[in-house]
């Protein structure tokens, strides 16, 4: 898959040919500092800035989603540091293919330039695939760079991303796409016929990709209308939907809020409401299965275990299924956790737990409950006094087991409310027979 601003450099030199480049062929960037966003891998103090100041190039992996520069910055790398660049693309380079980029390689290190070898959707090539560039790699053969928009821990061998740094890049913001379609406009040598709110949701359409965002702004450039086209006109022109809302602004986090507290307030109705809402503005579903699964953990708890594996089960079902099928299981999972029991003892417990560990410091266990491996270890007592509760009447010991010293807390307090009652049951009767033991 092309990324942004890439295409062949041979088109160049056609007749006419600048007229006929996409807007993003033309506006494609000569130097590192033209790249619009990814200041986090690119600024002086970011991990690309270091190893350009420093001379010292490694193997990189670029993780990122379509359109925010990959195989750019590539490019432009090879550029600043003298490489010759090899652009291959794992959808359609087999292992022979692969073989002659090596020997090639091999060719141009003996007579002196060095080889980068960029590789589009990287993760496509299989484990032997990718087994056959870490010799090259490892030898200076090729400084290996690859792009890929799924998470490289998961579909990249160990021993490449042994070799290799990870850079994630990101979708380009709001403020990013403004800029680029300022420089779109310049290269056009006229401005968007959009008021200020179409303008806006142009940008929202593109979702982060400025090679998308280019080209609806070509397409849009070539209206000829006489008053600015509002955000109706636009979208029905261009048929694709206006975002309802900035997926990565207040109102982003205003309807994940009134979706959490919805199903915190044990309403089913308002929790499909203002998850329909989110999934008709264009929100990625897995954000919103990962929200639900933290919502099972934070509000529900031990008050109903079941709410975790629903939604665990609902994420993994939409996975499967995708959009829109698999977004009928994040439902049932939102109308689940909304008519469910709700404790946040778990977390106010864990939180409380944190905030004493931070006091206590480094407090070690007591001495009876520590193995003594060694000889030395039993003479100083540890592991002294242990009593095994299985031995125990009722299997219960009731020995101490915070650090000697610390004052004995009361940190999970279950709620009488659906399972938790029954835990609130066994922890007062376990807290009763420890105080019995210990009198």
């Amino acid at each position: 898959m092309a990324d942004l601003f890439d295409s062949g450099e041979d088109a160049k030199s056609q007749p006419g040919a600048e007229l006929s480049r996409p807007l993003a062929d033309r506006l494609r960037p000569q130097t590192l500092s033209e790249v619009i966003g990814q200041a986090q891998v690119l600024g002086e103090e970011a991990p690309l800035g270091v190893m350009l100041s420093s001379g010292s190039l490694s193997s990189l992996i670029f993780w990122g989603p379509p359109g925010v520069g990959k195989t750019t910055i590539a490019r432009l790398l090879a550029r600043e540091t003298d490489l010759h660049f090899v652009q291959i693309s794992a959808i359609f380079t087999g292992v022979p293919d692969l073989r002659k980029v090596f020997e090639a390689a091999k060719i141009r290190r003996q007579n002196g330039q060095g080889t980068l070898l960029f590789v589009d959707e990287i993760h496509r090539f299989n484990k032997a695939q990718q087994d056959g560039f870490l010799p090259y790699m490892e030898d200076g053969t090729i400084l290996l760079v690859g792009a890929t928009t799924e998470n490289p821990s998961f579909e990249l061998n160990a021993a490449v991303l042994s070799r290799s740094q990870v850079l994630v890049l990101e979708r380009l913001s709001l403020v990013d796409l403004e800029h680029l379609t300022q420089r779109g406009e310049q290269e056009l040598g006229r401005a968007l016929p959009l008021d200020g709110e179409a303008r806006d949701a142009l940008q929202e359409m593109a979702d982060g990709d400025g090679r998308t965002l280019l080209n609806l702004i070509e397409q849009v450039a070539a209206w000829r209308v006489q008053a600015p086209l509002g955000r109706d006109a636009l979208a029905t022109r261009l048929m694709r939907r206006a975002a309802k809302y900035d997926k990565t602004g207040d109102e982003h986090y205003n309807l994940i809020s009134a979706l959490h507290k919805s199903i915190r307030g044990s309403d089913p109705d308002a929790a499909l409401y203002w998850l329909g809402r989110m999934l008709e503005g264009g929100e990625d579903p897995r954000f919103l299965a990962r929200r639900l699964t933290m919502m099972s953990t934070e509000d529900i708890g031990l008050a109903d275990p079941q709410a975790n594996t629903v939604c665990l089960n609902a994420w993994n079902t939409y996975e499967r299924l995708g959009s829109p099928e698999g977004e009928l299981a994040l439902a049932n999972a939102a109308v689940y956790l909304a008519l469910a029991p709700k404790s946040n003892a778990v977390y106010v417990g864990i939180k409380a737990a944190r905030r004493l560990a931070k006091e206590t410091g480094s407090a070690p266990p007591p001495k009876h409950i520590m193995n003594a491996p060694t000889k030395l270890m039993s003479e100083q007592g540890y592991g002294a006094g242990y009593a095994y509760d299985h031995d125990a009447e009722d299997g219960f010991s009731g020995q101490n087991y915070f650090p000697d010293g610390v004052k004995r807390p009361v940190l999970y307090q279950p709620v009488e409310r659906g399972f938790e009652r029954e835990l609130k049951r066994r922890s007062e009767y376990f807290a009763n027979l420890r105080l019995k033991r210990n009198s």
